[in-house]
């Protein structure tokens, strides 16, 4: 089993980029330009690597190789974005390994691209890149290409011996679950041994309502890979735990001001198997809370007021700041009242929030990670 933190340090200390893996200091797959350059790099790395894993790894910076980190990104559905956008798709797993020296929201991404021996292109137009558009590797650069040739196989090898070098053993499996039980001792930690090999860490703030039993900053880790599988500061999460799995149930907390409601969000459900294997499988659970039209027609048209205040930086009421605190939620409610320009309006807050304050910013994130979830399913 493959160790993903040393991976990423062996990635790092091996050169510079290269046609097999590529560094990034962060990604932004929201908007179209950003889908488009990820989408463009993958088709690459997938080309100019058909018999062998290729990477990319994010929260690092370009000069110095100096692991920086990004937030943590849980979007299961990244493989429906790839597939709906280039024909004879890789396999891409995106994964958030956490670093010591790190602050606990900060990771460093990897992706792992699985090539499918045939040649990967885009299936139709997005940003400046058109439909049917082929890209491979030239160095360090992902570059469109005419080719007439059979793609050579040149990096197996050299990928093969960085895993091989990056293999778990007894003593990474316990140094992680002893600096996990060291670094969230103030909230609960606790560790479980699946089909004697598989080590799962977890924390979380436990609270019980009506006889059941929820977690808020919440943090889950497999040891064994160093992957982080589950991080929240907000949400509220419900564990299940036997012998063989580990599930999640997310929860996220919608509505207005005082009349707010948990919803299911999604449903994590890990396998371990008895040949050293295991599976996580992902289901959206989340049904949209629907409100009267005309109520939301009101709300949407006093948070659209709000935002403009927000946007010429006047000053807030105390009313006021209380809803400005609901401004994304508001507008993620009224997009799945299919009040369709609502993204729209969330999008061209973003940065007026950033600048306002990180609570709103972060509040801005948690909105668009339930609308990625969505919409990605």
């Amino acid at each position: 089993m493959i160790n993903k933190r040393l991976l990423i340090k062996n990635l790092l200390s091996h050169n510079d980029e290269n046609s097999f893996y590529d560094k990034k200091r962060k990604i932004d797959i929201s908007f179209k330009e950003g889908k488009a350059k990820f989408l463009k790099h993958i088709c690459a790395l997938s080309n100019s690597n058909p018999k062998n894993n290729s990477f990319i790894v994010i929260g690092v910076e370009d000069t110095d190789n100096d692991i920086v980190g990004v937030d943590f990104f849980d979007d299961s559905k990244i493989q429906n974005l790839i597939n709906a956008y280039l024909t004879n798709p890789p396999i891409v797993q995106y994964e958030n390994i956490p670093f010591p020296h790190l602050p606990d929201h900060k990771v460093v991404g990897l992706v792992t691209i699985r090539p499918t021996g045939k040649i990967t292109s885009l299936r139709k137009n997005i940003w400046k890149y058109y439909g049917g558009s082929v890209f491979f590797r030239d160095g360090s650069m992902s570059m469109p290409k005419v080719f007439d040739i059979e793609i050579k196989d040149v990096n197996s090898k050299i990928v093969e011996s960085i895993e091989n070098n990056s293999q778990n053993n007894i003593e990474h499996t316990l140094n992680g679950v002893f600096d996990f039980m060291k670094n969230r001792k103030d909230y609960n930690p606790k560790y479980k041994v699946f089909k004697e090999y598989f080590v799962v860490c977890w924390a979380g703030q436990k609270k019980v309502v009506k006889d059941e039993t929820f977690f808020s900053r919440v943090d889950i880790e497999l040891i064994n890979e160093q992957v982080r599988l589950f991080f929240s500061a907000l949400d509220e999460v419900a564990i299940y735990i036997n012998e063989d799995s580990f599930k999640i149930i997310e929860y996220v907390n919608l509505g207005f001001q005082n009349s707010n409601k948990y919803y299911q969000l999604e449903e994590t459900l890990i396998n371990f198997e008895n040949n050293a294997n295991y599976t996580i499988e992902t289901k959206l659970l989340f049904e949209a809370p629907q409100y009267d039209k005309k109520v939301l027609h009101h709300i949407y048209n006093t948070t659209n007021a709000l935002l403009e205040k927000l946007k010429k930086g006047q000053a807030f009421t105390k009313a006021e700041e209380l809803d400005l605190k609901n401004l994304p939620v508001t507008y993620l409610i009224c997009y799945l009242n299919l009040f369709h320009e609502a993204i729209d309006k969330l999008e061209e807050a973003k940065p007026y929030l950033r600048a306002y304050s990180e609570e709103l910013y972060h509040l801005y994130k948690e909105s668009m990670r339930v609308l990625r979830k969505v919409k990605y399913s």
